[in-house]
């Protein structure tokens, strides 16, 4: 039996929004939002904070003891070292990589990520390499050993692949199987930027939140998709905010 592990990162220290980590909606943590949701998916045996040594980050290593999460604090620039060692101290096989800007994760998304890579011969399975669910419903699964060697022997002093865990992978698929999931139809809302990386965001989960949250905590992606749907208006809050590029010539 393998043992799953899915790694979240999450600092304070964010130069598009400071402190989104621990930016409130409803009260909460956006943080706190995101591993409530998080912890629904059934295929997952821990989960990890990773977080930084800054000092500034002690507030969520706080937050985690209270919330009864696991936390692991490393680099705050080698953010692949991090993952790695969080993942490692968490004795995993297989790692699902969750950021922390994407607190609408969706329990069912991961677990069929996690099956479809269990019942397969891929090395390394992502739904975002080619977008088509919502941006936000991102997930990542690959085997640790393969991570624990790109850290360790392949990726060198490359800053991109440090900054970005997966990179190395998604762009050696002469060493690794690797697999795009596709999203199904009823799904399949690229357009709908659903990210926390700017105060727009912020304003635009805030709005999700409030019409979903309070009625179910438990809401399902479908229940988000509808909501989305009637609501089209609500892209426009967020309609000139773009992700960050995985290598810095591609801005």
């Amino acid at each position: 039996m393998y043992r799953i592990v899915s790694t979240v990162e999450a600092r304070i220290g964010s130069s598009r929004l400071p402190g989104k980590t621990m930016k409130q909606i409803l009260g909460k943590p956006t943080l706190q939002l995101l591993l409530e949701r998080l912890m629904r998916a059934r295929t997952i045996d821990q989960i990890v904070v990773a977080t930084t040594t800054n000092p500034e980050d002690d507030v969520i290593e706080e937050f985690c003891d209270s919330f009864a999460v696991s936390v692991f604090r490393g680099s705050s620039e080698d953010v692949l070292d991090r993952v790695e060692k969080a993942a490692r101290e968490s004795e995993a096989d297989i790692v699902v990589e969750i950021t922390g800007d994407c607190i609408l994760t969706d329990p069912e998304v991961v677990d069929s990520a996690v099956k479809l890579f269990l019942n397969s011969d891929y090395d390394y399975i992502s739904n975002l390499m080619m977008q088509t669910y919502p941006q936000g419903v991102d997930v990542r699964v690959f085997w640790y050993h393969h991570l624990k060697k790109i850290n360790e022997e392949l990726a060198g002093d490359d800053p991109d692949a440090r900054e970005h865990v997966t990179l190395y992978f998604e762009e050696h698929p002469e060493l690794y199987k690797i697999f795009n999931m596709s999203a199904p139809q009823i799904y399949h809302y690229p357009e709908w930027r659903l990210d926390l990386d700017y105060e727009e965001d912020l304003k635009l989960l805030t709005i999700i939140f409030e019409g979903l949250y309070i009625k179910n905590r438990e809401f399902t992606l479908k229940q988000l998709i509808d909501f989305l749907e009637k609501n089209q208006h609500l892209k426009k809050i967020n309609c000139g905010a773009i992700r960050k590029p995985l290598r810095k010539e591609e801005k």
